[in-house]
């Protein structure tokens, strides 16, 4: 009977265990924050706060900008630093254009910035790349300011979605 029941505290204490994770998992959600209230070091939220996790493109553009290759820059160094983090690259456009078109500059997009990323060192295998088109904006609105901040790319940790859109 003791045995029985030593063996069921124990099992307890194993799920107990594998169901908080360790306090530096990035995967299946980003992580979080550290018990002192800063970003999980290798998380989405470090990538965020830390990095910068998008960059921004001209209107039917798939050109990076001065400020797109600073961010791209502090992203690879950052995936430099965290050699087990793999990201996923969404391109994204305004709501001009055909959907079919969109798609397509989308995908340049994220592709743009992954082969910026892969230029500076970080291997392809630790990329994924995807194209919302314009089916998942950022900003909502039919100006110019919500149409700027739609025509990106953005990084996030694998297993990350802060766009929603799948």
């Amino acid at each position: 009977m003791k045995f029985k029941a030593l063996g069921a505290l124990a099992g307890l204490a194993l799920l107990a265990a594998c169901s908080s994770g360790p306090s530096g998992n990035t995967m299946g959600g980003g992580g979080g924050m550290t018990p002192g209230g800063g970003p999980t070091p290798g998380s989405e939220q470090d990538l965020v706060a830390n990095v910068g996790d998008r960059v921004f493109y001209d209107f039917n553009s798939s050109t990076l900008s001065s400020d797109a290759d600073a961010t791209l820059g502090r992203q690879a160094a950052w995936m430099a630093k965290y050699p087990s983090v793999d990201v996923l690259i969404a391109g994204n456009c305004d709501e001009r254009g055909t959907e079919t078109y969109n798609l397509a500059l989308g995908e340049r997009r994220a592709d743009t910035a992954r082969d910026y990323l892969v230029a500076q060192g970080v291997s392809a295998d630790r990329i994924k790349t995807i194209s919302y088109g314009k089916d998942c904006p950022v900003a909502a609105g039919n100006d110019d300011a919500s149409y700027q901040q739609n025509r990106n790319a953005i990084t996030s940790v694998e297993g990350y979605n802060p766009q929603n859109c799948h």
